[in-house]
């Protein structure tokens, strides 16, 4: 029986990934594109919810535009945001820019992280808009006309009524879309292709697989964004459960 070629290699995979020039930066990628998009998610889609909440005129086309994200494909969505709204050139963004007499940003070549995020922070707007539209609903009417009799403010009914009431729902979005971004790849495929910029860790691993060929390498990657994923789950499930419990 002839002897097997392939022996143990031990932790020699997690050196080689942690001492690779591109592991540091592809790491720093993915927590800074999980907070841009968090924040952005969060913070307009609490705009929304209040608007929507609102009788406005054309509340329900509105509704139905703030819930069109849901029906795009990753990929479809990079494409549509790549090449209509910001293709430096004929994008609508660069419209935009030449009707206030501004040079255009080449998003992808200038900041393709933010680019990346306001992709994907689209795409997940919806789901925090919903879920923070229908905790409002909820909330007690006569507690915040109350409010308004004692002579409160917009904003102080705000941050002193209605942030409390949203404490919980919000806690349950930082959960659910930090786990979810942690593999955000079609993007970043689609808009730049990687990059020291915009690699985020389920790009390293497929950019160790299908470009250097190194499955170990790979592998070892992909443990480790799984157990950055279950450290984040973690300390996301006991602030959620905290928040519940308050």
């Amino acid at each position: 029986m002839a002897e097997s070629e392939h022996e143990f290699v031990g932790l020699a995979n997690y050196l080689h990934l942690v001492t690779d020039p591109g592991f540091l930066p592809a790491l720093g990628n993915t927590l800074a594109l999980i907070a841009l998009v968090l924040c952005i998610s969060i913070g307009l889609g609490l705009a929304l919810a209040l608007l929507l909440e609102r009788a406005v005129l054309g509340r329900g086309v509105l509704r139905l535009l703030v819930i069109s994200p849901f029906f795009v494909m990753p990929p479809v969505a990079a494409l549509i945001w790549k090449n209509l709204l910001m293709q430096p050139t004929s994008g609508f963004f660069a419209w935009i820019a030449s009707l206030f007499g501004v040079p255009p940003i080449d998003w992808f070549a200038s900041a393709p992280l933010i680019a990346i995020g306001l992709i994907v922070a689209w795409q997940w707007l919806p789901f925090a808009c919903l879920i923070l539209l229908t905790s409002l609903q909820s909330f007690d009417r006569e507690q915040r006309e109350a409010a308004q009799l004692d002579g409160a403010s917009a904003l102080a009914i705000l941050h002193h009524l209605v942030l409390p009431h949203l404490a919980r729902p919000m806690a349950i979005i930082l959960m659910m879309e930090t786990i979810f971004l942690l593999s955000v790849f079609a993007e970043i495929f689609v808009t730049t292709g990687g990059g020291r910029a915009s690699t985020n860790l389920a790009f390293l691993v497929y950019s160790q697989v299908m470009f250097q060929y190194d499955i170990g390498v790979a592998s070892a990657a992909g443990v480790v964004a799984v157990i950055l994923a279950n450290v984040i789950a973690f300390f996301l499930v006991r602030a959620v459960g905290r928040s519940l419990d308050a």
